[in-house]
C-alpha cells in the first residue's frame, strides 16, 4: 500500500477518499486518478479549479503542475473560472443542434441575461456550451451537474429554472461521497 497523504488542504473525509482513490493504482501509475481527483478538487472549490487547487492535486498526485493544467484544460467537464451554483451545459453538437439546441441556448441567453461562458450577476446560474453529452437521439440535451434533462422544449427549460430557482440548485457537489 502507498503511503497516505499527509496534507491538509482537503478534509480528512475527502483525504481518505483521495487516498482509497490512488490506492486504486499500481505503484508508479498514481496520476491515473487524475480525472477523479479534479472532480473532488472542484466539488471543494465551489465547483471551479484555480490555480492553487490544481497545484496542490498535482502535490497529491506527485506529478508536475503543468499535468494537471493540461488535462483541465481539455475536458469541459473542468472550470477555471469561477461559476454559478447552477452551471448550465447545453450541449452544442450536430444532432442537438438538428433538434433545437440552437433555439434552447437562446433561450437560456434571454431568460438569465447571460452568453455562454458567463454567470448571472447574483451567482445563480453559469451558461455553458459543451461537446457532445452523448444522448444524440434524445437532443436537444442539457447537462446540470450528474443530471441530464434530454427532449428539451422552451417550456420544459422554463419549468426547470423556475425549480433550480426555488431550490437554490448546486449542481457542484462532490460525485465521490
Amino acid at each position: 500500500m502507498q503511503d497516505n497523504i499527509k496534507i491538509s488542504e482537503f478534509s480528512r473525509e475527502t483525504l481518505d477518499l483521495v487516498n482509497r482513490i490512488i490506492n486504486r493504482y499500481p505503484k508508479g501509475r498514481e496520476k491515473s486518478a487524475l480525472l477523479p481527483l479534479l472532480h473532488i478538487a472542484q466539488s471543494e472549490n465551489n465547483g471551479w479549479l484555480s490555480p492553487e487547487m490544481m497545484d496542490y492535486v498535482a502535490s497529491l498526485l506527485k506529478i508536475e503542475s503543468i499535468e494537471v493544467y493540461e488535462v483541465a484544460s481539455f475536458y469541459s467537464m473542468f472550470n477555471l473560472k469561477p461559476v454559478g451554483n447552477c452551471v448550465i451545459e447545453v450541449c452544442q453538437t450536430g444532432p442537438c443542434w438538428l433538434r433545437g439546441a440552437e433555439n434552447i441556448l437562446a433561450h437560456f441567453e434571454a431568460k438569465l441575461g447571460i452568453k455562454p461562458g458567463e454567470t448571472t450577476q447574483d451567482g445563480k446560474f453559469t451558461l455553458k456550451t459543451v461537446e457532445c453529452l452523448a444522448a444524440c437521439g434524445n437532443g436537444p440535451v442539457i447537462q446540470v451537474g450528474k443530471e441530464y434533462h434530454e427532449n428539451l422544449t422552451t417550456n420544459k427549460a422554463d419549468e426547470l429554472l423556475e425549480k433550480w430557482k426555488r431550490e437554490n440548485k448546486i449542481s457542484h457537489t462532490n460525485p465521490y461521497l
